[in-house]
């Protein structure tokens, strides 16, 4: 079974955005493995609480990065903090 995780700051990611990042890498193992891969193929989309991330030793924030296109749209779906 394909599996995939994404780890994301949360809030910055509308519904919409994780709906398409899902459907995506399903197509993406789809056209790797064949169309037998979709029924099985896992899709993860995983909220990190703001400040709980970091690179290269330093702890981030959405802030810090612009918080990203979907962040305070108001259309998440609920799946963690905001920024």
């Amino acid at each position: 079974m394909p599996f995939a995780e994404f780890k994301v700051p949360a809030g910055t990611l509308t519904a919409a955005d994780k709906k398409k990042l899902i459907e995506r890498t399903t197509d993406l193992y789809a056209e790797i493995y064949g169309e037998r891969a979709r029924p099985t193929t896992v899709v993860l989309v995983e909220e990190v609480p703001d400040g709980g991330w970091g690179v290269a030793g330093n702890v981030l924030t959405a802030a810090m990065l612009g918080a990203g296109a979907g962040a305070g749209t108001g259309t998440d779906d609920g799946g963690g903090g905001g920024a």
